[in-house]
């Protein structure tokens, strides 16, 4: 075996070849990189709240719903899948795998119930009940992307953007993963029922079967060959879902063109989209594979590792000394005095900040607008005229586009950082003007527009994520990511009630009565005006996000010209250096100079520092 030398350093025997290789398959499984891999499975499994314009035509027709309850339905869906507090704080003081177990159970708990509601199996639930149902099932979606793509994150710290990119990418793909899969299993001409099943149990069981490798492990060498290389192998990942998604693409351009696809050919695409989406492993092999090659570090003598000691007493006074003042400490004592941008914000110090506001405000405005877009989706087909397939395609393609959105945002984002120092809040900017002209083509009603909006608002809803979990990370640092991450997410569901149930669906029930429908049964509007005045609103709500986001790029461009990771850089070379494990607990913010000085990169502050070990100071 190419890696029998380094793992068989005894008396060579028949067995060396066997134990080498089980070393070096331990070595993969326990890797950074196989658990990035694990973390893109679970993500592929995650998104399938963003089909519920395929399976919503089955819920309506056997609940007997009004597209305002639909709606409302479809806002408790946002709301679970996008409020992930609760998430975020167990995964502050526990490990992922317990984040990940609790989404598991939420999820297979909550489709299931919908399931066996939808199929008649159950007696019809109340709609206040269905929408605890759905709440719960979505609200997995949040205990997967906690325990999977903030560990990975936090693994990953330098390519947060990059990472953030490809892991929320195959959350987008997810769609159309689960519409091949779904006809594959259960076929193509039903109205979408047994997809809620599959939806019950698939992710679930991938989420129990990886529970294991999801854990922080931060990198410890930080030299440029390596960082060289792991940049490599990102673009590596990225070709394979860019296949991914070709694939997946192609596939519904032909289903759509053939008029009926005979079920054993599904069988066979079925098999070649699992092959791609395990060919990543390939990847982490090699990866692995150069670390486990790799020689050990020599060893470190006493007089080459750094001591640093920051003095926080005149920035953070005792109890002792608060008490001497005539003051008690409290925890709101520094709400509205939180550090410098890029420093670890406590979670209140971000809440409270005018970037964490300015952010939220464009959130909403965003991705409310085109979260509304894409789950009134079946509808909008509908509504135009456009034939229950063609309804299922513009679907798929809003997930093929949603994927292309996320890493192209995070890709080019994190280029254009680097190199020219563009504020990643412009890049939103830019984004949220593109979504206005997909959401312009659905008010004017083009002849076959609906398959443009559907690419563009597909594109725009998935740019969006990167960018605005990129911004939290870089902004408010990384200390308390998991519940700051969820926060951030908490604007969706609030823009989603407030255009989608508010505006869309009321207007789209005002309309279906006008043309005669009757109110308490499953009305159905036809016509551009369904969705006209609606989608017109929405245009200019997007528009004023647009225009937020453009100040928060304005605020923050000193912040983006200064030197982001360079501090995640300096540690991982004290990390190195001293042979430490690099845990998550440990918090090194600055490395000093040979002349003992600590520098903040991100502000140009200066700390008061000293190597030695005597005085106030606390020695990190």
């Amino acid at each position: 075996m190419v890696f029998g030398d380094r793992a068989a350093t005894g008396a060579p025997g028949a067995g060396a070849a066997p134990a080498s290789t089980m070393r070096f398959a331990l070595h993969v499984m326990r890797g950074r990189w196989f658990m990035f891999f694990a973390s893109i499975l679970i993500m592929a499994a995650a998104g399938g709240t963003y089909i519920f314009g395929i399976y919503s035509k089955a819920v309506k027709s056997s609940l007997g719903y009004d597209q305002q309850t639909l709606n409302t339905l479809s806002f408790f869906k946002d709301v679970g899948a996008n409020v992930g507090i609760l998430p975020g704080l167990i995964n502050e003081v526990t490990p992922p795998w317990v984040v990940l177990a609790c989404g598991a159970g939420m999820n297979l708990a909550g489709y299931l119930m919908i399931y066996l509601a939808v199929s008649g199996r159950t007696a019809r639930p109340p709609v206040w009940l269905m929408c605890v149902y759905i709440a719960v099932g979505a609200n997995s979606q949040s205990f997967a992307n906690t325990g999977a793509l903030v560990t990975a994150v936090k693994n990953f710290p330098e390519d947060r953007g990059v990472v953030l990119g490809l892991l929320k990418g195959f959350v987008g793909l997810s769609g159309a993963i689960f519409t091949q899969l779904y006809r594959a299993i259960y076929g193509t001409d039903n109205d979408g029922a047994e997809l809620v099943l599959l939806m019950a149990w698939l992710p679930a069981a991938i989420s129990l079967l990886f529970i294991p490798t999801i854990r922080i492990m931060p990198r410890r060498d930080a030299a440029g060959q390596e960082r060289g290389r792991e940049r490599r192998a990102f673009f590596l990942f990225l070709y394979a879902s860019i296949v991914l998604a070709i694939y997946l693409l192609i596939m519904n351009v032909v289903e759509l063109e053939v008029i009926r696809f005979p079920k054993p050919a599904y069988y066979v695409t079925a098999a070649v989209l699992l092959l791609l989406i395990f060919f990543p492993i390939v990847i982490v092999v090699k990866q692995e594979l150069k670390t486990y090659l790799q020689p050990p570090a020599p060893a470190i003598t006493t007089s080459s590792i750094v001591t640093i000691t920051v003095d926080h007493e005149k920035t953070h006074p005792s109890s002792a000394q608060a008490a001497a003042a005539g003051t008690s400490p409290s925890c709101f004592q520094d709400v509205f005095r939180p550090p410098a941008r890029g420093q670890d914000y406590t979670i209140l110090q971000a809440l409270f900040s005018v970037d964490m506001l300015v952010l939220f405000v464009a959130t909403i405005c965003g991705i409310g607008g085109t979260l509304t877009a894409i789950d009134n989706m079946g509808q909008i087909g509908q509504s135009l005229g456009y034939a229950q397939r063609s309804i299922t395609t513009f679907v798929s393609l809003v997930s093929i586009w949603n994927y292309a959105g996320r890493v192209v945002s995070g890709f080019a984002s994190e280029h254009l950082l680097a190199r020219y120092k563009v504020p990643r809040p412009l890049a939103l900017t830019v984004v949220l003007l593109l979504a206005c002209v997909g959401h312009g083509l659905i008010a004017s009603g083009v002849s076959n527009g609906l398959y443009a909006a559907s690419v563009i608002l597909g594109f725009c809803f998935g740019a969006q994520w990167p960018l605005l979990f990129a911004i939290i990370s870089e902004v408010f640092g990384l200390k308390y990511y998991s519940t700051l991450y969820n926060f951030g997410a908490v604007a969706s569901p609030v823009g989603s009630y407030i255009l989608n149930v508010r505006v869309a669906g009321r207007m789209y029930d005002r309309e279906a009565l006008r043309q005669g429908g009757r109110k308490g049964r499953d009305l159905t509007c036809i016509g551009v005006r369904c969705f006209r005045e609606s989608f017109l609103i929405i245009t200019g709500v997007t528009l004023l996000g647009a225009l937020v986001s453009l100040v928060l790029a304005w605020r923050t461009r000193e912040f983006y010209r200064g030197d982001l990771y360079g501090r995640f850089r300096e540690v991982g070379m004290v990390g190195a250096a001293a042979g430490g494990g690099g845990g998550e607990d440990k918090k090194v913010r600055e490395v000093a100079s040979s002349s003992g000085g600590v520098s903040d990169t991100d502000t140009g502050n200066k700390d008061s520092t000293s190597t030695s070990e005597s005085g106030n100071g606390n020695k990190v």
